[in-house]
């Protein structure tokens, strides 16, 4: 048995033996028909033994993996071979994190383990030619024994495509909805008598419509930013400016009619060069998501500043993401709100890493609330700076 005595957080560390893994091959190279049946099945199948290890893998998961051979492969976990962001971050690999206690591949592993069949979904974010990049699977864990020796048939499907529809469904069918909803209100209110037409109504339409355009084109720029073909336009922008856009755009979202959205009043205004647009939208989410987890009467607050080198912007309320949301917060079909949701915290760290050349990130206790926050360097390495 190798690496005995390594910690984990979650499945054992521990990995068979050369010796083991060799006599487990050689044990399952002598059924080809478990082969040629593996080979024939469209989705991708994996042959783990006991300890989450690859014995086998058909075309379509070495697809997956992007390998052409299944030497690459063999002992690795699946998790490693996806390259999950976690997977390398213990000495036990794959399974071995507090953030594997979420993952729907790691626990029906383990279902398998005890002799249950198991059908799960999972979200990985994996780490490609220094990009992140979203995985939505769908994985069944079928046990079976060969020789007295436990093994499990572990096979996967992508269901991006079905995830995809679905959060598309529920923004055109509940949040776009809403929206024009509040539009065609105001407008029979406008029709049926023009006293009605103020100042404050002529307001709070303008508004919905910025919110139903802004939804229509933040969709669009995530599906091009995660296909790779989101165009920066880089312009010399103001921390404070974009604060202040970002909260007029807010002010009359439903989910800010019963929340206080204010700017601290320590807010800086820092001159850097960045997209205005696709830092828009992650000010957006971030706004979005704290008054959608806030009760009635609460204070979202944001902050922005920087320094010589960086510029920040801050979001925070007072409620508490338990340790089970935090864990997931940025995977890409992850929602508190439901099936369907879960994009903004996925764009927002898409937009910043891929495109922005930022990070976001956060803390969240039940004494202190919870913060995001989006750094950006203020003049980007190799960048013409605009004039």
């Amino acid at each position: 048995m190798e690496t005995v005595g390594v910690e984990t957080e979650f499945a054992p560390a521990e990995r068979a033996s050369l010796e083991l893994l060799g006599q487990q091959l050689a044990d399952l190279g002598a059924h080809e028909f478990l082969y040629t049946i593996l080979d024939a099945m469209p989705v991708a199948v994996m042959v783990l033994n006991s300890y989450r290890q690859i014995l086998y893998a058909n075309a379509p998961m070495l697809h997956i993996a992007g390998v052409e051979n299944l030497q690459e492969i063999l002992g690795a976990r699946p998790g490693e071979v996806l390259y999950c962001i976690h997977a390398f971050e213990r000495a036990g690999g794959c399974g071995t994190t507090r953030f594997c206690r979420q993952c729907g591949a790691v626990r029906a592993i383990q279902s398998s383990l005890l002799g249950n069949q198991a059908v799960e979904e999972c979200s990985i974010a994996r780490r490609r030619n220094d990009a992140i990049e979203a995985l939505d699977l769908r994985v069944w864990s079928t046990p079976m024994t060969l020789n007295d020796e436990p093994l499990i048939i572990f096979a996967v499907m992508d269901i991006a495509h079905e995830r995809r529809r679905q959060a598309l469904e529920r923004i055109f069918f509940h949040d776009v909805l809403n929206t024009v909803g509040a539009v065609q209100s105001a407008a029979e209110l406008l029709l049926t008598d023009e006293r009605h037409c103020t100042p404050d109504l002529l307001n709070l339409v303008y508004a919905s419509a910025q919110q139903l355009v802004q939804e229509i084109r933040s969709q669009r720029d995530l599906l091009a930013a995660e296909n790779g073909a989101l165009e920066v336009s880089w312009q010399r922008v103001e921390t404070l400016a974009l604060s202040r856009q970002a909260l007029e755009l807010y002010q009359h979202h439903p989910a800010a009619q019963e929340c206080l959205l204010r700017l601290a009043p320590e807010a800086e205004s820092v001159e850097f060069i960045s997209d205005p647009t696709l830092v828009g939208r992650v000010l957006g989410n971030m706004l979005k998501n704290a008054l959608e987890a806030s009760p009635p009467g609460e204070e979202v607050t944001l902050t922005c500043g920087g320094d010589a080198d960086t510029v920040f912007f801050t979001v925070h309320n007072a409620s508490f993401m338990p340790e089970a949301v935090q864990l997931q917060v940025f995977q890409r079909s992850f929602s508190t709100k439901g099936r369907g949701r879960g994009l903004g915290t996925y764009s927002m760290r898409l937009l910043s890493e891929r495109y922005l050349n930022g990070e976001v990130t956060f803390e969240s206790s039940p004494e202190r609330g919870t913060t995001f926050t989006a750094c950006y360097p203020r003049f980007p390495k190799g960048m013409e700076i605009p004039t």
